[in-house]
């Protein structure tokens, strides 16, 4: 008699994406701000965006969440 298994029986590790600091709080530079897979969350002043579309910070400084004129979330860094 065979045994029975279960076909779906996998799953992925999650891969730790999302925002990882606040508006209004300090980060150095070279901080990573965003984890995301796409342009959900465009870079604003003072960050830059990796290949994997990570977003980071360029200088220390507050970090803020703003909106474009599309309405289109984007952050930024400004001197403290």
């Amino acid at each position: 008699m065979a045994k029975k298994h279960s076909v779906n029986g996998r799953d992925s590790a999650g891969k730790r994406l999302g925002v990882k600091v606040v508006s209004n709080q300090i980060v150095p530079a070279g901080k990573i701000l965003v984890r995301q897979r796409g342009t959900k969350i465009l870079p604003g002043r003072n960050t830059g965006m990796g290949s994997d579309f990570t977003i980071f910070s360029k200088i220390s400084g507050i970090v803020k969440f703003e909106f474009t004129r599309g309405a289109r979330k984007q952050v930024s860094v400004y001197p403290a």
